[in-house]
C-alpha cells in the first residue's frame, strides 16, 4: 500500500532541493509526478518551487484555502508520485485529503515542510501530519552558529532575534536561521524575550554577551 510520508526539517535544511531531486528520479525514469504547494508561498512566485540551491520546477497544483484536492483533473493513471512542498502551511483538512489520496490514487505522497514555527511551535497541517503520515522523517543541518543540530526557526527582523508579531511582518527585513536549542535560548535572552521557564539563573550575564547575528 502506498504510504503518506512527513519530511522535516529546519530552515535550510535542503528540503525543498530533496524533493526536487526526488523528482528529477522519477522523470529519469519515465514516471510522472505531481507537484503541488500552497498558494500562499510567493517567496520565488506564485508557482515555482524552488530551493536555496537554485534548482526550480513550476508546481502542477496551487493548494488555496477552498481546494478540493479529490476534484484535480489531471489523469491519475498517469501518476506515480505526488510531491508537496511547504507542507507546513496546508489546513488539516488538506493533509487528510492526502492522506485518502495514497489510497484512492494508489500512489506515495511525499510531503516536505518546517515542524515548528519561530515560536517553537506546531504548524496546524505539520501537527496534522505528525498524527496521521505513515513515515516521518528529519532532513537535518547544523545550528548556525555552532556544529549542533538544528531543531529551532530563529527568526531575526531588522538583525535582532524574535518572537514577537506576526508570522509576516511587512516593511521589516526578516530572515530564518536553522538553530539548536541552546543558540535560540541564548539569542532569546539577548533581547528578553526568552520564555520564563527556559531561563536560569545562570543567565543572568547572558545580555551582556556579543549577540548571535550573522
Amino acid at each position: 500500500m502506498p504510504k503518506l510520508y512527513f519530511r522535516h526539517g529546519a530552515v535550510s535544511s535542503a528540503k525543498t532541493l530533496n524533493l526536487l531531486a526526488v523528482a528529477h528520479n522519477y522523470r529519469v525514469q519515465g514516471k510522472e509526478v505531481l507537484l503541488m504547494k500552497p498558494e500562499l508561498d510567493t517567496r520565488f512566485g506564485v508557482d515555482v518551487v524552488k530551493s536555496r540551491a537554485g534548482l526550480d520546477q513550476k508546481a502542477d497544483v496551487l493548494i488555496r484555502p477552498d481546494t478540493d484536492l479529490f476534484q484535480i483533473d489531471e489523469d491519475r493513471r498517469k501518476i506515480h508520485c505526488v510531491l508537496v512542498d511547504e507542507a507546513q502551511f496546508l489546513d488539516p483538512r488538506h493533509i487528510d485529503q492526502l492522506r485518502a489520496i495514497t489510497s484512492l490514487w494508489h500512489v506515495p505522497v511525499i510531503c516536505y515542510g518546517l515542524r515548528t514555527d519561530f515560536r517553537t511551535q506546531l504548524f496546524p497541517g505539520s501537527k496534522r501530519l505528525l498524527e496521521v503520515a505513515d513515515t516521518i522523517e528529519e532532513v537535518k543541518t547544523t545550528c548556525q552558529f555552532c556544529n549542533r543540530k538544528a531543531v529551532f526557526n530563529l527568526k531575526h527582523v531588522d538583525g535582532k532575534a524574535d518572537v514577537e508579531g506576526p508570522v509576516v511582518q511587512l516593511g521589516a527585513e526578516e530572515r530564518y536561521l536553522p538553530t539548536c536549542y541552546e543558540c535560540y535560548r541564548t539569542s532569546l535572552i539577548q533581547v528578553n524575550q526568552c520564555p520564563q521557564h527556559w531561563k536560569s539563573t545562570n543567565d543572568k550575564d547572558i545580555r551582556d554577551e556579543t549577540p548571535l547575528v550573522h
